[in-house]
């Protein structure tokens, strides 16, 4: 039995094969400017990156804030109830799941028996974000996936104290004109966005095992900086931004 999990994002869409428990395949793509195709082409792709067709799957899920966008499915759930899923799968003991997307970041609290306990979203603004990386590193000129790495090369305790994409895009500017170091004001960054989650886990009273999911946890740069304030090892998957897409492939399982 092969089951489907679409994650439909504001940035990504990830779409994920499961059999017997296990991932058979997935694909990560752009969402761009319409999720329904964005959906439809990465549902493609992942049937023809693994040979199957789509009379051999038996249950095709949608997560994400475009689970409602696309026909293909047969259910839609929230990112909340598929994020939990999906990462007990990948973290068996996890206690609270650290999701940075594109436009929103979410601490999901999971109680011992494996289920969401309680959840805290910041959703109202872009700070934090994925959308806040990309600002930032398109500000510097720094590829977006050299954030992390420039990052760890700064011995700097530089603050980024302005909360709002706009502002600190403006106080990056004008650090720049100071002539302070791209690798410093990344740390700074970085540094910025661990302090948001940071205060957000303190904020839901939860504990380790910690994972992190979504884009943003391929920035190591904000894992080392969150992993020092919580003095504990975040848990990052192979590919974290298919983690909501295996919860929803295994929602029915």
């Amino acid at each position: 039995m092969i089951s489907c999990g679409i994650d439909i994002g504001s940035l990504s869409t990830d779409v994920v094969l499961i059999k017997d428990n296990k991932i058979m395949e997935y694909v990560v793509i752009p969402t761009s400017s319409n999720s329904e195709i964005a959906a439809k082409t990465a549902f493609d792709m992942v049937l023809d990156k693994a040979n199957v067709k789509i009379e051999d799957i038996s249950s095709i899920i949608s997560t994400g804030y475009g689970r409602y966008s696309t026909p293909l499915a047969q259910k839609p759930y929230t990112e909340i109830t598929c994020h939990a899923i999906g990462a007990k799968y990948f973290l068996k003991d996890v206690k609270t799941v650290i999701d940075v997307g594109g436009q929103d970041s979410k601490i999901i609290k999971i109680s011992d028996k494996g289920k969401v306990e309680d959840f805290l979203m910041n959703d109202k603004c872009a700070a934090g974000t994925g959308r806040f990386v990309e600002v930032m590193a398109r500000s510097l000129d720094v590829e977006l996936f050299d954030v992390g790495a420039l990052s760890l090369t700064s011995k700097s305790s530089l603050k980024i104290n302005a909360t709002c994409t706009v502002f600190a895009e403006s106080e990056i500017v004008a650090l720049v004109s100071q002539n302070i170091p791209k690798h410093d004001i990344l740390k700074g960054i970085c540094s910025s966005i661990a302090s948001r989650l940071y205060s957000m886990i303190l904020r839901i009273q939860t504990k380790g095992p910690y994972i992190m999911t979504g884009g943003v946890a391929k920035n190591i740069g904000v894992k080392v900086e969150l992993e020092r304030l919580l003095g504990e090892e975040i848990y990052v998957p192979f590919e974290p931004q298919i983690v909501g897409a295996v919860g929803a492939a295994l929602i029915n399982s």
